[in-house]
């Protein structure tokens, strides 16, 4: 038997488990968990409410440096909560951690703002479901790893893809059951049109936010209308792009359907190649090639022109000798070589028993594809916080997925392959690249690889 298809064989069991664990939860206390968001954005409001909806937890908290996001997601959670009572709201997470009465802290933030909050959160002692990727930088994701370590918190992260019920049945149907042979090869793309293709003026915060506080570690840059609040993935100081946002979903897709750890190298060419009138400064056409020795996986996104296959624009193919596995968030399709018998899924839609998803679809732009993985998600986090486990997307997952996605970027950035080393945290026999692992924080704030913050 192949080393790939005997992979996916002793997975299956481990599979089976994981799809009844994430669908399945009974409460393992009868205490009401106290929890807290950071981040009242549209994710931020996507997570709390199907986590309301999987458990009654009490929402006590709510942090924002947006004072409109701020109140608007404490009139929806006093709304929608079962005890009624407007939680608490600050505009420093800081303040609100200090208050010491947290089980639970989802953080939603922009990337930049994803480190600092998580770390100080387990620190505080309480475990945290944080949004993908894991911070900005390889360094910056290291130290979230080795804070929720020492701490012994648990650490879910927002890559529900592992958690999508009917991408969990294309892997115990297909993958696990040996049906696509031995894989060789992964494609993994984006063809989504998520690029602005203007060039607003400079303009004033509007009143209601804190851009001081906003920009936090990143660099200070002129706000003009695309930075808040949906638009700032189109600007390196706060995120890695399209790689950042897309590539490590679908990346983090294919590690878990076929057991693999870190990519041995990352390669990765592109640039702004049409859309050059734009004021974004994230690529708009990218390959980048994660070598896992065997078996290679390939990103592309180009955000302009077609997708090869438009029922897969955003995408992860595996290609075995014996088939080929098509997945995305709406659906998936394996066809065999060679005729045999084809199987399809789509997503799982619960309006029957959660009917506010389509309510929130029109008020909080909740994609209804997406909900039921989200509330897998959140069943998955909190049976690992009952049993003091990890998580089906444990920190240390979230790392490696991330950190793989910013090694990319930084591979375009310096024309050159990255041969990582994850036991040393660095890029072999390259010192240059190296130091570029972790990005310069902007005064008065500190690289959490530096120190951990108290």
């Amino acid at each position: 038997m192949d080393r790939r298809s005997f992979l996916a064989k002793s997975a299956a069991a481990t599979t089976v488990a994981t799809a009844l664990h994430s669908h399945a939860y009974a409460a393992g206390t009868s205490k009401t968990r106290r929890v807290a968001l950071i981040g009242c954005g549209w994710y931020g409001k996507c997570d709390l409410l199907q986590l309301l909806n999987v458990e009654p937890v009490e929402v006590v908290s709510l942090c924002d440096v947006d004072s409109k996001l701020l109140n608007e997601c404490a009139d929806l959670v006093q709304s929608r909560q079962r005890s009624k009572q407007r939680p608490r709201t600050y505009a420093d997470y800081r303040q609100l951690l200090a208050e010491q009465d947290l089980d639970i802290v989802l953080i939603a933030t922009p990337d930049h703002w994803h480190a600092l909050p998580m770390i100080a959160a387990v620190q505080a002692g309480a475990d945290v479901y944080v949004q993908k990727p894991t911070g900005v930088d390889t360094l910056e994701s290291k130290a979230m790893l080795d804070a929720a370590r020492s701490t012994g918190r648990v650490v879910q992260v927002g890559t529900q893809r592992r958690s999508t019920p009917h991408l969990i049945e294309a892997k115990q149907r297909v993958v696990d059951e040996g049906l696509l042979g031995d894989i060789a090869f992964a494609e993994i793309c984006c063809y989504y049109h998520m690029r602005a293709n203007k060039n607003p003026p400079t303009i004033q915060p509007p009143p209601n936010l804190d851009f001081e506080a906003w920009t936090g570690p990143a660099p200070m840059r002129p706000y003009n209308e695309l930075i808040h609040p949906r638009s700032w993935r189109l600007f390196m100081e706060y995120c890695n792009g399209i790689v950042g946002d897309m590539c490590v979903h679908m990346l983090d897709t294919v590690r878990w359907q076929l057991g693999l750890g870190w990519p041995k190298s990352v390669h990765s060419t592109g640039g702004i190649l049409v859309q050059t009138e734009s004021i974004a400064n994230t690529t708009d056409t990218q390959t980048a090639t994660f070598d896992f020795e065997d078996l290679d996986v390939v990103w592309t996104h180009r955000s302009w022109g077609d997708a090869p296959d438009p029922r897969y624009p955003w995408a992860a193919i595996l290609y075995g000798e014996k088939g080929t596995l098509k997945l995305s968030v709406n659906r998936y399709d394996f066809e065999p070589r060679g005729g045999g018998k084809k199987l399809s899924g789509e997503p799982l839609l619960e309006f029957d028993k959660y009917p506010t998803d389509v309510t929130d679809k029109k008020d909080w732009k909740m994609e209804l594809h997406v909900a039921s993985a989200i509330r897998g998600h959140m069943r998955d986090f909190l049976n690992a916080v009952d049993a003091r486990s990890k998580p089906i997307a444990d920190i240390e997952q979230g790392h490696i997925s991330s950190a793989s996605c910013f090694m990319a970027n930084l591979s375009l950035d310096i024309g050159r392959s990255l041969e990582f080393d994850p036991a040393t945290h660095t890029i072999v026999g390259d010192e240059d690249a190296t130091a570029k692992l972790k990005r310069p924080y902007r005064s008065p704030y500190q690289h959490p690889a530096d120190k951990l913050p108290a």
